[in-house]
């Protein structure tokens, strides 16, 4: 048999390119070190006191983490972020999918850094039910913003949390604050229980329509539209500036036949053209006119107060579901009565009693 000629065959291995001379061996071990190297929770709060959006990124990467080695450093980041917080309007934005929330997010967060704000966007991105993935495609969708160095976003996989609204969003928002962004601006998916969860830990509510499209008729079912502070009908430009003036009128009527809200505040619809530009200014003088009027009646600090009370029923909650489903006896007598189940030897409400009772 003919011996390969090892220098002929297609197998042989290239020689790499030689390191330039410029890199010293030190510096390029230092390099390492500094990528593999995780930073302490202190460091972490450090940076983030000091605005750093690589610690803020990391900051939110931990409390996100479903790992309990990573939830007990989260815990002490929170506590040490927390007399930094609260000190922001958090507003909520919402709408169905192809309404322009990305292009409106963009428009808005240039005019409030202009206006020498920091603004924050926390973009919660559906995942799929299958494969649990996610594009995460907001910073693409908004590379304008995300050059200004008054901006942050942070798109995040909804996962399987309510409605949509990532798991540890609260947290989050409170880590922003401790950053020192003063407005905070929460994009939902704009399906499912994901308005209501997105309700119950902002300040402002805001929902964005289109004309034309039916969802004038869609706004007057209760629910989203008592919800709203404002409604703003998106993509008010062109051919359909008439169609959008003429739902501006629909929604004004509508909101007209629910009940006064408790903070005081009558809800208005408002048009404007994220793309152009145009009527994005009026919708940020409609926001501070609601946040004073809020502030002076104190419903602000009530509502910020109620918020709290749920998201600590809403924590308890959580935390009994996670260790239900945790305890190893529960997880193998769950095997169990699955298997009894499909087998018609017991009815779903049998099983869960008896799992309930399981210490």
């Amino acid at each position: 048999m003919a011996k390969t000629n090892k220098h002929t065959s297609a197998l042989n291995e290239k020689t790499g390119v030689n390191q330039p001379a410029s890199l010293s061996k030190k510096s390029a071990n230092r390099l390492k070190v500094n990528r593999k190297k995780v930073p302490s929770v202190l460091e972490l709060s450090k940076g983030i006191l000091v605005g750093d959006k690589a610690a803020l990124s990391r900051g939110i990467t931990l409390i996100e983490s479903t790992a309990s080695k990573h939830q007990e450093l989260a815990k002490e980041l929170i506590e040490l972020s927390l007399p930094h917080a609260n000190r922001s309007i958090r507003i909520g934005i919402t709408g169905v999918p192809g309404v322009g929330k990305s292009t409106f997010i963009e428009s808005f967060g240039k005019l409030l850094t202009t206006n020498g704000h920091k603004v924050a966007v926390l973009a919660v991105d559906p995942s799929s039910s299958l494969s649990k993935g996610s594009i995460l495609g907001d910073k693409t969708r908004m590379e304008d913003l995300v050059k200004e160095p008054n901006a942050f976003i942070r798109p995040s996989a909804s996962g399987d949390s309510l409605g949509g609204v990532a798991r540890k969003t609260r947290e989050a928002i409170i880590l922003c604050e401790a950053a020192g962004y003063d407005i905070i601006l929460i994009e939902t998916v704009g399906v499912g229980q994901s308005e209501t969860a997105v309700h119950s830990m902002t300040d402002f509510f805001l929902l964005l329509k289109l004309a034309g499209a039916g969802d004038e008729l869609q706004g007057i079912k209760r629910g989203i539209m008592e919800m709203a502070d404002a409604i703003v009908i998106n993509k008010a430009d062109g051919e359909n500036r008439k169609a959008a003036k003429l739902a501006k009128l629909e929604f004004n009527r509508a909101l007209h036949l629910y009940p006064p809200k408790d903070s005081g505040w009558t809800p208005k619809t408002l048009t404007c053209s994220a793309l152009n530009n145009e009527g994005v200014d009026t919708v940020w003088s409609k926001i501070s006119e609601y946040i004073e009027s809020t502030k002076d009646n104190g419903y602000f600090q009530q509502k910020r107060n109620e918020q709290n009370k749920f998201w600590l029923v809403q924590t308890i909650e959580s935390h009994l579901k996670s260790d239900f489903y945790g305890n190893p006896k529960v997880q193998k007598e769950l095997e169990k009565q699955l298997q009894l189940l499909s087998e018609n030897k017991t009815t779903p409400f049998e099983a869960a009693t008896l799992l309930l009772l399981l210490k």
